[in-house]
């Protein structure tokens, strides 16, 4: 089935881009704003609303299928691509993938996102288009196919229909008590995230965070449900090498102590400190997974910065350089390498997260829950938004909506297959 027309919608993220430049440098919240000016190339304030350019791929049958464009919360942070420019990205859709699209075969999912997404010029495309653009590809196919997104992803890669769902990560922004109560009340597998982004946060040699971690810890046994051990997992923004210096023994050591502090709990520190470049980073961090590894702590490390399209989580995952990947989606590109990346942290015994970010829409998050369930990824991310019960909802029922139609399926198709065995069988009677 072909594509006979583009439609291109404006629309919002579902929080804010933020100059994590400006925040370390420590600029003040003023309620919900900070104050002063914007260290980030092409932001016009430290805090700005998230936006997002939809589009909408009209199949010879008229239907529309859609995806969604942007970027993350930190945009033009850590290697990232700059920040969305929605008119930018509507111009080059327009110009470079629009006719693309208008002579692609949609029932091929990865042939048609290597055609559509090819390098022009010699430069890949921006990262939030190949996002958006394969969103709706993969939705192309799956409808072509009357399937679920999650069954165009298995057959592409060759994988099992899946049986089991995958463990939710919620994210807490700045209202940290609250939001943890909403998430133990909800029994969430993965907290809290705490948004550990500024030297405040963090505190003088890291005690704010420590005793933050240990007040987490002691409030899922109080008011979490008999049993109930979710793994304890903190993204601090590269603050404990700013706070303790970039010496992996020293950064080590301090994971350590905040891991002995909650001994019932897995620790994921996400982003322990930022060494300036891929290359470095790959190389401190292997040294911080050793040293833990070592010791047999309960505590992993997980990369976000520095590590974000296909080819940096292949290295990161090779070099064993982390525990934990975050697949922050947006950054990745293509959707089809989420998928494939989350394979490559699989077959290098690396633990794959499939995030992205608050600045999201419903439409990409639900997109990325049908890509993790069908490579059972190891956890996913609750987007978008940063309010909890919005992002567990979209994504915890769009896994449950997608696991109840797999399981119609496999049971339609064993019935069938009983039913062709007693045809043959009465045949062969006769």
């Amino acid at each position: 089935m072909r594509i006979k027309d583009i439609v291109l919608a404006p629309g919002t993220g579902a929080f804010f881009y933020d100059d994590q430049a400006a925040i370390r440098a420590g600029a003040k919240q003023d309620g919900f704003l900070y104050l002063g000016k914007p260290l980030t190339a092409g932001m016009a304030s430290i805090r700005t609303p998230a936006t997002c350019v939809s589009i909408g791929l009209v199949l010879a049958d008229d239907t529309i299928v859609w995806g969604d464009m942007m970027s993350v919360q930190y945009s033009g942070a850590g290697g990232r691509d700059p920040l969305f420019d929605p008119e930018k990205i509507s111009d080059v859709t327009r110009q470079v993938v629009a006719p693309r699209l208008l002579h692609v075969d949609t029932s091929s999912f990865r042939k048609a996102c290597a055609e559509v997404l090819a390098s022009t010029d010699g430069a890949r495309l921006p990262l939030s288009l190949e996002y958006g653009v394969s969103q709706a590809l993969m939705g192309a196919a799956a409808h072509i196919k009357r399937q679920t997104m999650a069954e165009i992803i298995c057959s592409e890669f060759g994988l099992p229909l899946p049986t089991r769902r995958v463990p939710i990560y919620a994210q807490s922004g700045d209202a940290r008590e609250i939001n943890v109560d909403k998430m133990i009340l909800k029994s969430v597998d993965i907290l809290p995230h705490g948004l550990i982004n500024s030297r405040q946060k963090f505190g003088v040699g890291g005690q704010t965070f420590i005793e933050f971690v240990q007040w987490v810890a002691a409030r899922t046994q109080l008011i979490g449900h008999p049993g109930y051990r979710p793994a304890l997992h903190f993204d601090v923004y590269g603050w404990i090498g700013l706070e303790l210096g970039l010496t992996p023994q020293i950064i080590a050591d301090f994971i350590c102590r905040v891991a002995e502090s909650v001994p019932d709990f897995v620790l994921n520190v996400e982003s322990p400190a930022d060494f300036g470049s891929t290359e470095a980073q790959v190389e401190n961090y292997a040294r911080i997974v050793s040293i833990l590894d070592g010791r047999g702590s309960n505590a992993r490390i997980v990369v976000d910065e520095r590590c974000n399209t296909l080819e940096d989580i292949r290295q990161f995952a090779e070099a064993r350089a982390t525990h934990l990947v975050q697949i922050k989606t947006p950054d990745v590109g293509s959707i089809a390498d989420t998928a494939q990346a989350v394979l490559i942290c699989k077959q290098n015994h690396v633990g794959a997260y499939v995030g992205g970010s608050c600045t999201e829409t419903d439409l990409s998050a639900r997109a990325t829950v049908h890509v993790s369930v069908a490579t059972q990824a190891d956890m996913m991310l609750a987007k978008p938004g940063m309010g909890v019960d919005e992002g567990i909802s979209i994504v915890g029922n769009e896994q449950n909506r997608l696991l109840a139609v797999l399981e119609r399926e496999r049971a339609r198709s064993e019935q069938s297959h009983q039913q062709a065995g007693g045809a043959l069988a009465g045949r062969v009677l006769r």
